[in-house]
């Protein structure tokens, strides 16, 4: 496993689903991380559940869809804790539905949250990482980004605005000892998809090659990976962690 002792990792989305997974597994890699969520409750639990483990971890709130939150949780976390090592934007969120039945509002949410949300907080942090030559970025956006997903138009033109933004801030970066990379989970076994009918999830399970959702801890084992030393010498990339749903380069 990658060792990133002393590092400082701040995952977003991080009190439940895949970015709790991702916290657990850069904690256990010897990371300090900041579990960051707008549901105080569940992000403090998260955190002192990783400390109870013998990780450290602490909690601090932030709203994605609010500038001004991420603004102060940026401020915050640099104030007490430094510019961190690794940024997982890990926080995410959409709606099954026709394109058509989709609502201004409900737009602006998902575009905040999936991708200018990432863009401000990536923004708040990268000038530190920049001064101190190096960081580690890591992106989670979604195979929907990749190919698009029936239901899903806001949402997949959302996650492919992030996977370009990951592209283009790479080639801008590098130079200064900084990755940035992209991780794009397929169907996960998560609480948005337990909200899906079952017949759906069955449906998914016969498509996907290995005949099974993924799992949370497989998602953070990619993020695990671009954060370390292992790939040192990657950057710009985008990988599917889909079970082989897609296989589009």
């Amino acid at each position: 496993m990658n060792s990133l002792q002393k590092k400082l990792a701040v995952v977003t989305g991080a009190a439940s689903g895949i970015g709790a997974a991702i916290a657990a597994k850069l904690a256990a890699a010897g990371a300090t991380v900041i579990v960051a969520d707008v549901q105080a409750d569940k992000g403090e639990t998260r955190a002192a559940t990783l400390r109870d483990a013998g990780h450290a971890a602490h909690f601090v709130r932030v709203d994605m869809t609010d500038a001004a939150s991420v603004a102060a949780f940026a401020a915050d976390v640099q104030s007490r804790y430094g510019v961190p090592d690794v940024l997982v934007n890990g926080a995410g969120w959409g709606t099954t539905h026709p394109f058509w039945e989709g609502t201004p509002e409900l737009w602006d949410k998902i575009i905040a949250l999936n991708f200018v949300g990432p863009m401000r907080l990536t923004k708040a942090f990268v000038q530190g990482m920049v001064q101190r030559g190096s960081g580690r970025i890591v992106n989670i956006a979604s195979d929907a980004g990749r190919v698009g997903s029936l239901g899903e138009t806001v949402y997949s033109g959302a996650k492919g605005g992030l996977i370009a933004f990951t592209k283009s801030l790479a080639r801008e970066v590098a130079r200064y000892g900084i990755s940035v990379n992209c991780v794009c989970p397929g169907p996960t076994d998560t609480p948005l998809m337990a909200a899906v009918p079952e017949k759906v999830t069955e449906a998914l399970k016969k498509a996907i090659p290995l005949r099974r959702l993924g799992k949370p801890e497989e998602v953070a084992d990619a993020v695990v990976f671009f954060s370390g030393d292992g790939a040192s010498y990657v950057t710009g990339q985008v990988l599917s962690v889909s079970g082989g749903l897609t296989m589009a380069g």
